[in-house]
């Protein structure tokens, strides 16, 4: 246990106090095992496979990366390095692991070296590869480790395989070109999509299906180290808005050395957005259209390659596509996710299995007679594990009734919460966090036959308890009834008079904020302790509530995300003790975007603010989520000069006064490149309105360094404080 240390490093130390908790879960199909990873202490960041043997009453660690590379740093391929920096993965060691059907064998990299973990018995050992290793994967039945190396699909036996014959490392896939590689997710699919696997194995263990990138029609950028100028930069291959993308197509590859290539009408639908294969039915696609207005799933024929079609999706503002799905019912019937009625709803073929006040999130698991879900509720903070049954005998409907109604929310009282979970057969992992405690609570649970649940035993988590108590107060706010969280001064009584106001949002798509969990409101806490009101809002285009309220930003992202706020702030007023004398803004990423724009459009509202790593220009970030929101720059270039913060027309909105303005951003970030900042400063400069640049040297989009992170809170106070003229 770290001693008492201010909040700031403390927090960055334990990065946000995730480093100890169990993550990551993989569960026996016999019921006899548990697998997951977790660092030893609240402040190693080395990631360790456990195993909790269930028969034996004992968790064990099954690979521990300190032992495996004798104490040596990790040297990371570029190609892993971009793998983490797409799922935002900070920590170290063993940061991810694939394991085969019965959960036997284990598979993953370190430093670009294959190792595989018998998990009954916890040895590890070390297979011999062409390296560097990137992403293996074990065959279902355990045989084979496939994993890309140097852009190739490469396959190795489980055991070794000798010096040569069938189970010797071999190719089954190389590049047939200088930007061509095999079996990696492309920039897009792992920054938008949500898809950072690209290749799948067979239900029989005989052939992988993987996809082939051509990233030579994508347009080169350069990542500089302005603090380095010995060192060459690095070209980073960038689809930004209107430009070509990566040529993405699929085939399947026989460990007898066949090959099958998948036909489909990539030039209507470019996008592979997911990609399913089990035992109930052949591979699965979803495909989608540019525009990104029509999707497709798609059956493939492994022999042949030739796709038909099974279901279509049609949005006039955009269709989405969500974690899970599609996938087949174990008796063959399509599960899917889609926006109809008015609601977001969960579908097993033809049939729509929930309802409002629903609003399903991701497909976790699909059983031989109910499907394993989360979704938020009347409440969006609030967000439930659910099981929805799909078989003949289950009445239609939903609500508080135990089974066997329609849905029955899992785990117990009290709610709300924020929970997840991991499930194989009758096992099942679910993880819950709540207002009323920090961290989250891992448990793993028999699921019975009659809809109940049995604790079979709660997960250590070695998380580190933070100092510091965070007291949000959610509400809905004003007409629209946007969902606020409003934390005040520790120990602050009525009467100690109107605090200045900090708005503390990301206030954009896929990034809610406003949540029932504990430590999401840790950082928002510290700055209230500051001396200030801080309000988080989560407006029209975050997650959580239906379609609608995510689509309205269509085409107008910025305004309406602003509007929101200014809504929400003059709402809570009513309410709350804020000086609206004094109101300042931060944020990061869009929530930076929003802060930027803040300063510039509403300075009759706002009078300082914090713009952490921007897209100022938004044609300069990426195809697939600019075009969503504004189309095509080429077919709508007014909507991205109005929604831009350093067009000409984006800057003629802006209006007096000149507010204080601290703009941060990473030099090595990749996503949102440092460009978008300098543009805006350049932009300022020119137009007289004084400013400040903090530039971090080699530090990406994340931000994770102790340091930076522990730094970057008390510089931003400091400079709020000085803004506002807080003493």
């Amino acid at each position: 246990m770290t001693g008492k240390l201010p909040f700031p490093r403390h927090s960055a130390r334990t990065q946000r106090f995730t480093l100890g908790a169990p993550r990551a879960f993989a569960l026996a199909p016999d019921g006899t095992r548990a697998v997951f990873l977790r660092s030893a202490s609240g402040t190693d960041r080395s990631q360790q496979l456990q195993v909790l043997d269930l028969d034996g009453g004992r968790e064990f660690t099954a690979a521990n990366p300190h032992t495996l590379l004798a104490g040596a740093d990790e040297d990371l391929p570029a190609e892993e390095r971009a793998r983490r920096e797409r799922s935002r993965e900070g920590s170290a060691g063993i940061v991810g692991y694939a394991v085969d059907a019965a959960v036997e064998l284990a598979a993953f990299a370190l430093s670009g070296r294959l190792f595989v973990s018998e998990l009954r018995a916890g040895t590890t050992r070390e297979l011999p590869t062409a390296g560097p290793v990137v992403d293996p994967r074990p065959a279902p039945d355990g045989r084979h480790v496939a994993y890309v190396a140097n852009g190739a699909l490469r396959v190795v036996a489980a055991d070794g395989g000798g010096d040569a014959g069938a189970g010797a490392d071999r190719a089954l896939a190389e590049p047939d070109g200088p930007d061509v590689t095999w079996g990696l997710a492309e920039f897009i699919a792992a920054e938008e999509m949500d898809r950072h696997r690209g290749f799948w194995w067979s239900p029989q263990s005989d052939r992988v299906l993987a996809a082939r990138v051509d990233e030579a029609p994508v347009t080169r950028w350069w990542i500089a180290d302005p603090a380095h100028p010995d060192r060459e930069p690095a070209q980073v291959p960038y689809p930004a808005a209107g430009t070509a993308n990566a040529e993405v197509t699929l085939a399947f590859f026989g460990l007898d050395g066949s090959r099958t290539d998948v036909r489909w009408d990539t030039a209507r639908y470019p996008y592979l957005a997911r990609v399913h294969w089990s035992a109930a039915g052949p591979p699965l696609l979803l495909v989608q259209t540019r525009d990104q207005r029509a999707q497709r799933y798609l059956t493939v024929d492994p022999v042949t390659g030739e796709t038909s079609v099974v279901h279509e999706d049609q949005d006039e503002v955009w269709v989405e596509p969500f974690p899970g799905v599609p996938a087949w019912t174990p008796d063959g019937r399509l599960v899917r996710i889609a926006d109809e009625g008015g609601a977001r709803r969960l579908f097993v073929g033809d049939r729509p299995l929930t309802g409002e006040p629903l609003h399903v999130r991701a497909v976790l698991d699909v059983g031989e007679e109910d499907v394993l879900f989360a979704a938020s509720g009347a409440e969006m903070h609030d967000i439930g594990v659910y099981r929805a049954w799909y078989r003949d005998g289950r009445q239609e409907g939903g609500g508080a009734s135990p089974a066997p109604a329609g849905w029955e929310r899992v785990g117990e009282r009290p709610y709300p919460t924020v929970s997840s979970a991991v499930r194989s057969g009758a096992l099942m992992v679910l993880t819950q966090a709540s207002l009323e405690q920090p961290g989250a609570r891992s448990e793993l649970v028999r699921l019975e036959a009659d809809g109940g649940e049995k604790t079979l035993a709660v997960i250590d988590s070695y998380a580190e308890t933070p100092h510091l108590t965070a007291r949000p107060r959610l509400v809905l706010a004003g007409e629209r009834r946007i969902p606020c969280a409003v934390l005040l001064p520790t120990g602050y009584a009525e009467g100690d008079g109107p605090l200045p106001v900090l708005l503390d949002p990301y206030g954009g798509p896929h990034g809610q904020r406003v949540v029932a969990a504990h430590n999401a409101h840790l950082t928002s806490q510290w700055f209230a302790d500051q001396g200030f009101a801080v309000i988080v809002a989560d407006g029209r285009g975050t997650p959580g509530r239906s379609p609608a309220w995510e689509k309205a930003v269509s085409r107008d992202i910025g305004p309406i995300a602003l509007a929101d706020q200014v809504h929400a702030l003059e709402a809570l007023a009513d309410s709350f003790p804020l000086d609206l004398t004094r109101v300042a803004i931060r944020g990061w990423s869009f929530g930076g975007y929003l802060a930027g724009l803040a300063a510039l459009r509403r300075p009759d509202v706002f009078h300082a603010a914090v713009v952490g790593a921007p897209v100022t220009d938004l044609r300069l970030y990426d195809t697939h989520y600019q075009e969503r929101y504004l189309g095509h720059p080429d077919e709508e270039p007014a909507v991205y000069a109005h929604n831009s913060l350093v067009t000409d027309e984006g800057l003629s909105e802006a209006v007096e006064p000149h507010r204080p303005m601290l703009i941060v951003h990473g030099l090595a970030d990749d996503n949102v490149v440092v460009a978008h900042s300098l543009r805006l400063s350049s932009a300022l400069l020119a137009a007289g309105r004084p400013h400040e640049v903090l530039p971090l040297t080699g530090v990406t989009h994340m931000a994770s360094q102790e340091q930076v992170a522990e730094n970057l809170l008390l510089l931003q106070v400091a400079f709020l404080k000085r803004s506002l003229g807080i003493a």
